[in-house]
């Protein structure tokens, strides 16, 4: 017989009058931000609907309605009392967020695209944040689905360390909750986050508010049965509680329970509340294309806020105190929509700010060393005199280990990073040294390393996370553009100032797709991130030091062929040695060509130019993001000739890059065409011999140079 198919179970929608308001709510205040929530819904929804003989406004540009969802996360808000709370929240939780404290007139302001509030008009007006020293955070939001998840587990972490670790007393009971609709249980980030939270029985509860639409898709292809809570029942270290979102009572007591399970120590929870979807998806969405009028209309007959005032009145308040509650939430949601329609717009000369950190400006944001803790830890750019041989590895193990020592703030993990001490050893003894806490294995989900990397640096904490290998950074890829784009799009007011170790390029004699991907273009490109590639121990250790102490998030690339070999070995050059970002290393002087390169290539291209004299003037950048321009503009001016070597390929390689600010900068001083010397456009093969006529070699990098010098 074929299999039957689980129908969607029905939650029951009980009476809210059949008992009297649960006791230990603030009913007053959690009525007065569902009605201002369902006013801002209201006032956005008319400005863009045609109505008769009224023209359509447009002011808000792209609209998410909360109807339906708003009284349960009041109910939610009014449990987040913790001095470190964190929410990790999605676009439909403003009304979570008017709870906790976001004015109405921010509330109103972003949705105009207006100056000052979450993002000074450069985000979509419900991707919120709200940073908070004092009470809830809600770490910033963003426009993907399921993105949330792993950050705010990686708060819940956080809380953790600061309360036990630091001994910071005031993060007790603290506990961290996740939004998220049916939709965001199918994604990575959800499933992460479920194992990061269950595994190490952090203070997190998951809040899952279904109302059973993916836009159009339906629960039950998000989740077998369409019911996440009721999948999840047999998950070791998970409260569970399940029910509606439409009856007060009911809710109030579901979230209060999972609330005091979470804060109690004993692990994280998670709620799941039906809620009806009263409005579309989003302004432009027409959910008449694939919803009928009779479930459009049930939808509507569970309207929570009718069971609300069923709830309150008159049992809690009389019919004179709500029609005086309603007057009041018109009064203030009217006189915050004109000083909303006040402010000046955003300013266009500074929609480039804030990209990377700017020490000048006169606020810190939330997130990251501050600038007297960063300034307290010192540090030189001259190295000290006679410092021991180091091979590459073990200088990056010694900086770790130092930073570790002197900063309580430090984290350094990832997969095998523990008690293996990474894959290639780096960080072999470190975890015997300063314990589990600080240096600690993760489960396999890159997705999860970053994510939690970025609520922990929002925390204030430094994290040093590891991507075992390059090209196993493409699951996080979500968590690391959201980071790089952290400080700009909130405007500075959160910043998320994450290192991330990620060994890659050939081996030794040796390479393959999956292992020795470089690519490191990829994140040059990416907007906020510092991108590092050291060639030798001296430099990894200034490098790796100011990447730790950088207010801006880092890419520090382990080029595998330096940690297999001992090319990159050089004497240390002390505890308090920092390089300075974007400064390039001239590695030989010449004057008749300019060599330009980075990473593994370096020594390379050192073995190339042996014979070639004093002609050629090797450069090494060291740092792509930020590049040394002004150290290769002059090279070049002086010689007239340039040739760029790099691993990563060749069309659209950071070398073109270079190339293009040569030809617009140095164009007259050029006596020969700028040349790129870099791998086929294809990926990076197995076989020594495959290998060999792939990466750029010895010979042909000495007989490109050599063809050049005598154009």
């Amino acid at each position: 017989m074929p299999a039957k198919t689980a129908a969607r179970p029905v939650v029951r929608e009980s009476s809210a009058t059949a008992v009297p308001p649960r006791a230990g709510f603030d009913w007053r205040r959690i009525a007065y931000n569902t009605l201002v929530s369902r006013a801002l819904d209201d006032v956005e929804e008319l400005t863009n609907k045609q109505r008769a003989n009224v023209p359509r406004e447009h002011l808000v540009l792209y609209q998410f309605s909360a109807r339906g969802h708003d009284m349960a996360q009041s109910i939610l808000g009014s449990l987040l009392t913790g001095a470190h709370d964190g929410a990790g929240a999605y676009y439909r939780s403003r009304p979570l967020l008017l709870s906790i404290g976001l004015s109405i007139e921010d509330a109103l302001a972003s949705p105009l695209g207006r100056s000052g509030g979450f993002s000074d008009g450069r985000d979509i007006g419900v991707v919120c944040n709200l940073p908070n020293n004092n009470g809830c955070t809600v770490l910033p939001m963003a426009g993907d689905v399921g993105s949330q998840y792993t950050p705010a587990a990686g708060w819940a972490q956080s809380i953790v360390y600061h309360r036990d670790t630091l001994a910071d007393q005031s993060y007790r009971a603290c506990m961290s909750v996740a939004l998220g609709g049916d939709g965001s249980v199918a994604t990575n980030g959800f499933w992460a986050a479920l194992t990061m939270a269950t595994t190490l029985k952090l203070p997190m509860l998951f809040y899952i508010e279904d109302n059973d639409l993916g836009i159009s898709v339906r629960g039950d292809m998000q989740t077998p049965g369409g019911d996440i809570a009721r999948n999840l029942a047999s998950f070791n270290n998970l409260f569970i509680r399940n029910g509606s979102g439409t009856d007060p009572h009911e809710a109030s007591g579901l979230l209060h329970e999972a609330a005091t399970h979470v804060r109690s120590g004993a692990g994280p929870a998670l709620v799941r509340l039906t809620v009806p979807r009263l409005s579309s998806h989003s302004g432009p969405d027409n959910p008449k294309g694939y919803r009928t009028d009779s479930e459009i209309a049930a939808d509507l007959a569970r309207d929570p806020l009718p069971q609300l005032r069923a709830y309150l009145v008159p049992s809690f308040m009389s019919e004179q105190e709500w029609s005086t509650l309603e007057r009041e939430v018109a009064y203030d949601v009217e006189t915050a929509l004109a000083a909303a329609r006040a402010r000046p717009m955003p300013d266009p000369s500074t929609v480039a700010r804030h990209v990377y950190a700017d020490d000048s400006a006169p606020t810190e944001p939330m997130g990251g060393l501050s600038r007297a803790e960063r300034a307290a830890l010192g540090g030189t750019d001259v190295a000290q005199e006679n410092g021991e041989l180091l091979r590459f590895a073990e200088a990056i193990r010694r900086t770790l280990r130092h930073e570790l020592a002197v900063n309580p703030k430090v984290v350094v993990y990832g997969e095998d990073v523990g008690r293996k001490g990474g894959v290639h050893l780096v960080t072999e003894g470190l975890q015997k040294q300063f314990g589990a806490e600080r240096v600690f294995d993760t489960s396999l989900s890159e997705e999860g390393i970053i994510g939690r990397a970025v609520a922990m640096a929002i925390s204030g904490l430094m994290p040093v996370a590891e991507i075992q290998f390059r090209k196993y950074a493409d699951p996080a890829a979500e968590q690391l553009n959201n980071c790089g784009t952290m400080r700009w799009r909130t405007a500075n007011r959160f910043a998320a100032p994450i290192v991330v170790r990620m060994p890659g390029g050939f081996g030794k004699d040796v390479g393959d797709p999956w292992h020795s991907l470089s690519d490191e273009v990829r994140f040059a490109h990416a907007y906020g991130w510092q991108v590092i590639m050291p060639s030798n121990a001296a430099d990894a250790v200034g490098l790796l030091r100011a990447a730790m102490r950088s207010p801006n998030p880092s890419i520090f690339f382990e080029h595998r062929s330096l940690l297999m070999t001992g090319d990159g070995s050089a004497r240390y050059p002390g505890d308090d040695y920092v390089l300075p970002l974007g400064r390039a290393r001239i590695v030989q002087a010449g004057d008749a060509l300019t060599l330009v390169t980075w990473g593994a290539m370096v020594h390379r291209c050192v073995e190339a130019v042996q014979p070639l004299g004093d002609a050629v003037e090797l450069i090494d950048l060291r740092t792509i993001a930020p590049w040394d321009r002004e150290t290769v503009l002059t090279s070049v001016k002086k010689t007239g000739r340039c040739l760029i070597v790099h691993e990563d390929n060749l069309t659209a390689g950071f070398g073109a890059e270079i190339a293009g600010t040569l030809v617009q900068d140095a164009f007259w001083h050029l006596d020969a065409p700028v040349e790129r010397l870099a791998p086929r456009d294809i990926p990076v093969p197995y076989h020594p011999d495959l290998l060999e006529v792939v990466i750029p070699s010895v010979d042909v990098i000495r007989e490109r140079a050599t063809a050049i010098l005598t154009m």
